[in-house]
């Protein structure tokens, strides 16, 4: 541990496992103290916080719910303290296939979570940092999905895109404000977790220029940037993380 984190209260949503869990771990490994959100997975989260000891908190949470948000919010400060730092990682695959072929019900349960789940988080995260001093740092966990369309994948892609361009637009909005909040939206290309089938592995390797997938740790390495008082400059600013696919 470098404390890079020493000190600052932190919000990850969708932290029972995968990304969220690296990014939670990494946030106490460098001094946080971190809450653990997630939905479906309570048990999951649930064991990554009591593994997180003293410096962990779990809270079930749909991000789609405002409701839910407030609680979040209030449960962090009455445990922790004022926030710092929260994490929008919260996020679905959806339904995949052509648009045509989709229902509105499909589109409605993506852009639900992976969209207005950001909005609320975004919309929460900046008034509980107006209680402390008016800074902090929100970071949007998009996709490279997010930066181009994705086939068979729309509502995915939107949501992600959108992720994206709520981040910049929310950015400007707190700087014109005159706070000190940053708002970053991080890209992950593959990264190594469970969701990805034994089958398709090599075939998905074969498109990634630096040979490998990522692993949920290169996110959190990330994600701790923006989260530590070293990344004061950057707002408004998408992390492309994918092995060069964009590149």
């Amino acid at each position: 541990m470098s404390n890079r984190l020493d000190g600052k209260v932190a919000i990850v949503t969708g932290a029972a496992a995968g990304i969220g869990r690296a990014i939670a771990e990494g946030f106490v490994r460098e001094g946080a103290k971190v809450v653990v959100t997630a939905d479906h997975n309570v048990t999951g989260g649930q064991a990554v916080a009591e593994s997180l000891g003293d410096a962990g908190l779990f809270v079930q949470q749909n991000v789609a719910s405002e409701t839910d948000w407030d609680k979040v919010i209030a449960e962090t400060e009455a445990a922790f303290g004022p926030l710092d730092v929260l994490v929008n990682n919260a996020g679905i695959g959806g339904t995949n296939g052509p648009v045509e072929s989709l229902s509105l019900a499909d589109w409605q349960k993506v852009i639900d979570v992976n969209l207005t789940g950001n909005f609320l988080g975004v919309k929460a995260g900046i008034n509980a940092m107006k209680k402390n001093g008016g800074k902090g740092s929100i970071i949007n966990v998009s996709s490279v999905a997010g930066l181009r369309g994705l086939p068979m994948a729309a509502p995915y892609s939107a949501s992600k895109g959108g992720s994206r361009l709520l981040t910049k637009a929310a950015a400007l909005s707190v700087a014109q404000e005159g706070l000190q909040i940053r708002i970053n939206s991080v890209h992950p290309g593959w990264v190594d977790t469970a969701i990805i089938p034994e089958a398709m592995r090599e075939a998905v390797v074969q498109t990634i220029p630096v040979g490998h997938m990522g692993q949920p740790e290169d996110i959190a390495n990330m994600a701790i940037f923006l989260a530590s008082d070293e990344s004061v400059y950057a707002t408004g600013a998408e992390f492309v993380m994918d092995g060069g696919q964009n590149a």
